[in-house]
């Protein structure tokens, strides 16, 4: 018996507009993020924190954002509300804190704003899987490629708009700037967030709804998933790659001021172009996976050839240890592993999306991410502690290489099969 032709279903103009609405956000999700390490050196002058310290302010955010989608809050919010709204307040929580750092005057106050940062922003990631779960297989990778992107470009525009705002206005108008401007966005958001995913599950394909029967059912649990060794194997190699990029995020904008020795504005480019680059891989990658797939190609292939390969890319700062000295080779070699990570990103949240299915995407994301992002706990912490006893951030670039090695073993090893779970048989 042949096997049934692919069905292939367009992405609506409605789809289209919520998936742009979406990328909208995180970028701006990540500018607001990414604005204390861009405006860490005015900080440290200012208030002469140290480098452990302003590690320690760094990955405050990391707190809340990942122990609320840990303890399962984020993805039961997700899963049991309606998940435009559940956004909508996240939204307005995050984007608040973060026009109040503006008015901060102490390291406390700092920290306390990226605490409720951290809260508003753990819903994210949980709406955006169990919004893209319910659509058809082959589009996963394009939708997961622009929400990545956006986590590029959301910090290279902020680096680049952000570098000029604290050149001319200081690092309290930055702060000010993103946050009352952002809230434009909920606007729009109102009148084209989904408010009945049952039209979008109705979408996908045949073949994908007769295999996602199983997965989808009221039989799945976080009780079960923590049991699947394809649900560690998504969720290390996670961590690995979040790892990666929070390091940059948090590091390289001082790394690039206080030992290449760039101004203020030359550090603002450069980072934005890092960053851009990361974005244009991403969105390159997830356009070919789904193609491959669109074309018959098992998503199986697809998705963890480009997830491993990706961090293997990654991984290149290891080389960093051979070339003391030779600052070009290493800007290379940072370019190649960037690129890497960008085709890492690109597929990664397809495959935990695929695996949970639509009713437990928004849970199994929740959990993944709020493990994953303990990883903006540790690399800036780290990376802090690197600098402050050696005197370089030389070495916390090469634990990031490692670290990304480490997730690419983890997807190879741990996750065999990219289809959805059988949650009665689990």
């Amino acid at each position: 018996m042949e096997d049934a032709a692919p069905i292939h279903i367009r992405i609506s103009r409605r789809e289209w507009i919520v998936i742009l609405l979406l990328v909208l956000s995180v970028v701006i999700n990540y500018i607001d993020r990414s604005n204390l390490g861009l405006a860490m050196p005015l900080l440290e002058r200012q208030f002469g924190f140290s480098s452990l310290s302003a590690g320690q302010l760094l990955s405050a955010f990391f707190w809340t954002y990942a122990l609320v989608q840990l303890f399962g809050l984020a993805g039961e919010l997700t899963d049991r509300f309606p998940v435009g709204w559940v956004l909508m307040l996240g939204y307005l929580l995050w984007s608040t804190a973060t026009a109040f750092m503006g008015l901060i005057t102490s390291y406390g106050g700092l920290l306390a704003l990226q605490l409720v940062l951290g809260l508003g922003e753990s819903v994210a990631y949980p709406c955006y899987s169990r919004i893209f779960a319910a659509m058809p297989q082959e589009h996963r990778g394009r939708a997961n490629a622009f929400i990545d992107a956006g986590t590029k470009l959301g910090p290279a525009a902020g680096a680049f708009v952000g570098g000029m705002v604290l050149m001319h206005w200081g690092w309290r108008m930055l702060f000010m700037v993103f946050g009352v401007g952002a809230l434009v966005w909920m606007l729009p958001w109102y009148f084209a967030m989904p408010r009945r995913e049952e039209r979008q599950r109705s979408r996908r394909t045949t073949q994908e709804r007769n295999a996602a029967t199983p997965a989808s059912g009221s039989s799945g649990s976080i009780a079960k998933m923590i049991r699947l060794r394809c649900a560690w194997g998504t969720t290390i190699g996670h961590f690995s790659g979040n790892y990666f990029y929070y390091f940059l995020l948090a590091w390289l904008p001082t790394y690039l001021v206080q030992e290449e020795h760039l101004s203020i504005g030359s550090m603002s480019k450069l980072t934005a172009g890092i960053f851009l680059l990361i974005a244009c891989t991403t969105l390159l990658a997830g356009w070919i996976s789904d193609r491959f797939i669109a074309h018959g190609v098992s998503s199986t292939a697809v998705r963890l050839t480009v997830v491993v390969g990706g961090q293997i890319m990654a991984s290149s700062l290891l080389g960093l240890t051979l070339v003391h000295g030779r600052p070009l080779i290493a800007l290379g070699l940072l370019a190649i592993a960037c690129i890497g990570h960008g085709g890492y990103a690109s597929n990664h949240w397809a495959i935990a999306q695929t695996l949970a299915g639509p009713t437990m995407a928004g849970r199994w994301s929740s959990l993944q991410n709020g493990v994953a992002n303990f990883a903006g706990i540790a690399a800036p912490w780290l990376a802090g502690l690197i600098v402050q006893t050696r005197g370089s951030a030389r070495l916390a670039f090469v634990v990031t290489g490692g670290v990304a090695l480490l997730g690419a073993l983890s997807f190879a090893l741990l996750v065999r099969r990219v289809e959805p779970v059988n949650w009665e048989m689990a």
